[in-house]
C-alpha cells in the first residue's frame, strides 16, 4: 500500500462528505460569478426582468444576459433591450416593425395587445437577449441590497476559509512530519558506528 491509498485509507466517512459539499458550494459560488460578473468578459451584459412585459418569454424575476450589436443586425421578431429614460431605465420588448431609414424600431411587449406608442431610436439599443435564467434575478437583487451585500461577503468568507483552512492543516502537518524525519536522521547520524560482534 503506497503513500497516496494510505492517505485516503485514513479519511473518514464525515471527512469525505465535508470535501464533497465544499466542493460542490466552491463550484456553486463560480457559476454564479461567472453568470453575474463573468459574462461581462465576453461581451454581455445582465439585466434583471422587472416586469412582465414579456411573459412568458421572460418572466418576471428572470436574468437576460444581453449582447451589444449595431442596429442593422436586428431583424423583425427580434427582443431587443433599449434605453427608455436618461435616467438609466430600460425596457426589452419584441420589434414588430422597422424603419432603417429614420433608424427606428417599433416594438410590443408579448403580453400587450397593442405595440408601444413611442418608437425605439436605434441609438437607445443596447442588444438583444441571447438568453435567459428564470427566477436567478431574485438572488441578484437582493444581492444588490445592504443586507444582501453583508450575507455574501459573510458566507464568501466562511467559503473561503472552509476551502483554505484544512489544507493549511495538511500543510502544516507534513512539515511537522519531514522536520520529525530530519530530526530522527540527524540523531541516527550522531550515534557511534556498531562496532560488530566482538572478536
Amino acid at each position: 500500500m503506497n503513500k497516496e491509498t494510505t492517505a485516503r485509507a485514513k479519511k473518514t466517512p464525515g471527512k469525505i462528505l465535508g470535501d464533497v459539499f465544499t466542493t460542490v458550494i466552491l463550484l456553486v459560488v463560480a457559476a454564479l460569478l461567472i453568470l453575474f460578473v463573468g459574462v461581462r468578459l465576453v461581451g454581455i451584459t445582465p439585466y434583471v426582468v422587472q416586469t412582465a412585459s414579456m411573459e412568458p418569454a421572460y418572466p418576471v424575476g428572470s436574468i437576460i444576459y444581453v449582447k451589444q450589436v449595431d442596429g442593422a443586425q436586428v431583424k423583425v421578431g427580434d427582443p431587443i433591450t433599449y434605453s427608455i429614460s436618461s435616467a438609466g431605465l430600460l425596457a426589452t420588448h419584441r420589434v414588430v416593425q422597422i424603419d432603417p431609414e429614420r433608424q427606428l424600431f417599433y416594438t410590443k411587449g408579448d403580453a400587450a395587445d397593442s405595440a408601444d406608442a413611442t418608437p425605439v431610436p436605434w441609438s437607445a439599443l443596447l442588444g438583444i437577449p441571447k438568453f435567459s435564467i428564470p427566477k436567478l434575478g431574485f438572488l441578484a437583487s437582493y444581492v444588490a441590497t445592504r443586507q444582501g451585500r453583508v450575507i455574501a461577503v459573510t458566507a464568501a468568507a466562511i467559503l473561503l476559509v472552509l476551502a483554505v483552512f484544512p489544507q493549511l492543516l495538511s500543510s502544516a502537518e507534513k512539515s511537522d512530519q519531514k522536520k520529525k524525519k530530519e530530526k530522527a536522521q540527524d540523531a541516527a547520524a550522531d550515534l557511534p558506528p556498531d562496532p560488530g560482534p566482538p572478536k
